[in-house]
């Protein structure tokens, strides 16, 4: 899958590897692994079948989006996106409280 960053430093903190962006290292450990495990998946049946994801449809006006979690207060959100035969995954990361 192809990934794209709704923000900047989301892709910087994939790279740089002395770039936190304000989180701690448990969750950018969590956010760097997860990409490797989205950038190698064909598709998102692959995120269901792995359970330790916790890969999650969201509810209301959030129904386009999925999460999956950093830890327990942190939720890498993703958006996928079929472009011209190739799926686009948008990611961000938000605070569920």
């Amino acid at each position: 899958m192809d990934v794209a960053f709704a923000a900047d430093d989301l892709e910087r903190l994939e790279v740089d590897f002395s770039f936190n962006a304000g989180f701690d290292a448990a969750v950018v450990r969590s956010y760097r692994k997860l990409l490797q495990i989205i950038r190698d998946a064909p598709d998102e049946r692959v995120f269901y079948a792995l359970k330790s994801l916790h890969f999650e449809k969201l509810k209301g006006k959030r129904a386009h989006q999925r999460s999956m979690r950093l830890n327990i207060q942190w939720r890498l959100i993703l958006e996928i996106v079929e472009r011209s035969e190739k799926t686009v995954v948008i990611i961000s990361i938000e605070d569920y409280h």
